[in-house]
């Protein structure tokens, strides 16, 4: 009665530990992006902290759903809230807002389907990687090429796919333990997350940051309260 599942000494299951690789694998990366990378731009420090900060947290934004940010993006720019890079203002345009905004409904919506969002995830760690990375080119700006695409690989790709493997993780649990019935509810909090995330970048990126942290630790309590257990031998 009451008894533990998991016999004392055993050991977690490999996916457990790469699942908390991911979490510090995020905060290195943050940790670098902040306190390394800004000394390549001594003159303009403040505003290229700023625009690290920013992308670092769309990045997070990315790795719950893919479009949000990206659509917060487009119309951050095209209300002129922020200067994206010169190569980015394709995104601010009316026609980019409107396809973003579809994209985006579709996909808060996909995810709602139980089994569908577990086939959407298969397709959505490699896409994330890539949105990540965009969302991290677009903020940043006069820094040297070879540091901007590193920064924008490393951390905004790094960051939205180390989060995206994360969220993955929890649903193919959820699926295991609930039949894919507490799905709409983990997917409906993702897309929340995801909202609050891109809202917090623009206002107060640091912010975003701390948001990360917190997102990361609740993630993995959900995680460990859906990963199967082994049932007790007699």
């Amino acid at each position: 009665m009451g008894e533990n599942p998991h016999k004392k000494g055993e050991k977690p299951p490999l996916f457990f530990w790469q699942y908390i690789c991911n979490h510090f694998y995020i905060l290195i990366l943050i940790c670098i992006s902040i306190f390394v990378l800004p000394f390549n731009n001594q003159n303009n420090m403040p505003e290229t902290v700023f625009s690290i900060l920013l992308g670092i947290g769309l990045a997070a934004s990315v790795g719950f759903r893919i479009f949000v940010p990206l659509f917060a993006l487009s119309i951050a720019s095209y209300y002129g809230i922020i200067p994206l890079n010169e190569n980015w203002q394709w995104i601010g345009s009316t026609a980019a807002m409107i396809t973003l905004g579809i994209a985006t409904i579709v996909e808060i919506g996909a995810y709602l389907i139980p089994w569908l969002d577990n086939l959407l995830d298969t397709i959505a760690v490699p896409l994330a990687a890539i949105a990540g990375t965009a969302v991290m080119l677009s903020t940043m700006a006069d820094l040297d090429p070879v540091v901007t695409w590193s920064l924008a690989i490393i951390a905004g790709g790094g960051t939205a796919t180390a989060i995206k493997s994360s969220t993955s993780t929890t649903r193919l649990a959820s699926t295991a333990t609930t039949g894919g019935l507490a799905n709409p509810v983990v997917s409906t909090v993702e897309s929340g997350t995801s909202i609050i995330m891109s809202i917090l970048a623009f206002l107060w990126p640091p912010l975003a940051i701390i948001f990360v942290i917190i997102i990361l630790w609740l993630l993995f309590k959900v995680f460990k309260w859906f990963r199967p257990r082994k049932e007790s031998l007699p």
